[in-house]
């Protein structure tokens, strides 16, 4: 019974300790040694209970704390990442420091801020940023280019444009890099980036004609799967890009469109005379003879000249066409046909008709802008899929049902729970039941062994039934089963302790039993 008893107590209190220990979630995973004995100190102190898994790596905590304790931990500046950022600054004695350490906590400073701002992108879960500044030697007109290199572990794989704003961050925040000197390698030892490609362009271009098809492809899959149903088409496009840039400029005069410029007039004019004789007195006086003769040897002439400019209509144009055209784009198109229930209810292979191609096609050529003159091909088919259509999915239920809806963690509790309670049923019924009858049974027993006993043995001389004269009136069949048992069980007592006096007394016995055959029978 003690041993019962205690098997029941701890069972009872597991459960209720089992039913009031709060959830637990996950505080933070893949934290360094020093992360989480900083994390742990604070929890300690803030007396919140917690779990360690993965060798200290993940911290768990109540459910209904997480959101509170991760706003407090980042007021704290915890989780740090494992590295050292600019804080190194904070307990440093400026006094005490050379020079060159002051250059070793700066780098170390910057390589471990790079690595906490790598690792808030996404997928990445861990980076390690190594910077190489070398200083410019004396005496020397070329300074060495500063370089960088990156160790990342990631959740799946990096696109390329991940890969790219990662060599931007970095190049940025560090001065004179350049994107090119930045390398990149991942856990598994592949290269990213080897730091050393001069053309981005060509990565730019890919990544446009990339993103140029994913969108191609994108509408005319959604246009197509409208009208045979999702799931039931197949595109795939193909784009040829010309990345040259051409810059063309001409002029053009028009002859007919003349517009006065300039006039420019000019007029000359001469007087000769021939003095072939002496300058007297006499020939100077006005109104001599020798006068007159004169003018009429004189020899007059007069010129003019006029100048007219004309400036020509002229027209310059200067065309700049960006790298990235599109010189042709090539659409395959490959849809199933269409599927019907017979009287079987039996799924049934139609092919699809010319007339429902054809209008496909068209949709696609206005999806992707055709243009014949580019050369655009456009190919739509019919064939039949390997696989049949899946059945429709069920409707989530929305409204109050949607509400309803319980999570896994929720499932999992409330099963729990069930099975607690069934458990303790099962051992309610199946052990603490049966214990209490027969605790009470033995307690019968003897009181029924002691002075009562002749009331029970005269019971059967009575007119009714054995046992009737302990049944209360109004007892069921259940109690006169007791009582049977009961009475069952005090005449095998008291058998066995005639028994053990005779054995004991046997001289008495004898002559008890030669008395009984002595008397009388009575008729």
């Amino acid at each position: 019974m003690i041993a019962v008893t205690a098997a029941l107590i701890g069972f009872f209190a597991f459960v209720i300790m089992r039913v009031t220990t709060p959830q637990m979630t996950t505080l933070f995973t893949d934290l360094s040694t020093e992360d989480s004995s900083g994390i742990i100190k604070e929890l300690e102190r803030q007396a919140i209970p917690f779990e360690l898994r993965n060798d200290g790596a993940a911290i768990m905590v109540p459910k209904d704390k997480v959101t509170r304790l991760r706003m407090k931990l980042a007021e704290g500046g915890m989780p740090k990442g494992g590295g050292v950022g600019y804080e190194i600054f904070d307990k440093s004695d400026a006094l005490g420091t050379t020079s060159f350490v002051q250059n070793i906590n700066h780098l170390r400073a910057l390589e471990g801020e790079l690595a906490r701002t790598i690792r808030a992108i996404d997928r990445v879960q861990a980076a390690r940023v190594h910077l190489v500044l070398p200083e410019k030697p004396l005496f020397s007109r070329e300074t060495p280019e500063p370089s960088a290199s990156i160790v990342l572990r990631v959740r799946g794989a990096l696109e390329p444009q991940q890969i790219r704003a990662i060599r931007h961050v970095v190049a940025s925040a560090v001065n004179g890099l350049k994107p090119q000197r930045v390398s990149i390698v991942d856990e598994a030892g592949q290269l990213l980036a080897d730091g050393a490609q001069s053309d981005a362009d060509a990565a730019v271009g890919d990544e446009r004609r990339a993103a140029f098809e994913k969108r191609m492809r994108k509408q005319v899959e959604d246009i197509v799967s409208s009208v045979v149903g999702a799931g039931r088409a197949r595109v795939q496009l193909s784009a040829d890009f010309d990345y040259n840039k051409i810059t063309q400029t001409s002029d053009k005069f028009d002859p007919e469109g003349r517009v006065l410029r300039s006039t420019q007039t000019r007029e000359e004019s001469s007087l000769t005379a021939d003095n072939s004789g002496q300058v007297t007195v006499a020939n100077e006086l006005p109104g001599s003879q020798n006068q007159d003769n004169a003018a009429r040897a004189r020899d007059q002439s007069k010129k003019s000249e006029e100048t007219n400019n004309y400036e020509i209509s002229r027209t310059t144009k200067t065309e700049v066409t960006e790298a990235g055209r599109v010189n042709r784009i090539s659409v395959a198109v490959l849809v199933d046909g269409s599927y019907s229930k017979n009287e079987k209810g039996e799924l049934v292979y139609q092919d699809r008709t010319k007339e429902q191609l054809d209008r496909i096609a068209a949709l696609v050529r206005s999806a992707i802008g055709f243009d014949q003159k580019r050369g655009d091909q456009v190919e739509v088919v019919n064939l039949r899929f390997a696989e049949p259509p899946a059945a429709q999915p069920i409707a989530e239920p929305t409204g109050l049902l949607g509400m309803l809806q319980f999570t896994k963690d929720d499932v999992m509790y409330v099963i729990e729970l069930g099975v607690m309670m069934m458990l303790g049923l099962v051992v309610l019924f199946m052990v603490v039941r049966p214990l209490v009858k027969r605790i009470v049974a033995a307690d019968v027993i003897p009181a029924l062994t002691g002075p009562g006993m002749p009331a029970l043995a005269e019971a059967p001389e009575s007119t009714g039934p054995p046992g009737q004269a302990l049944i209360p009136s109004g007892s069921g069949a259940a109690q006169l089963i007791d009582v049977a048992q009961i009475q069952g069980q005090v005449h095998a007592q008291a058998v066995h302790r005639v028994g053990e006096l005779a054995e004991r007394n046997p001289n008495e016995t004898v002559s008890i039993v030669r008395q009984w055959l002595s008397e009388p029978v009575e008729n």
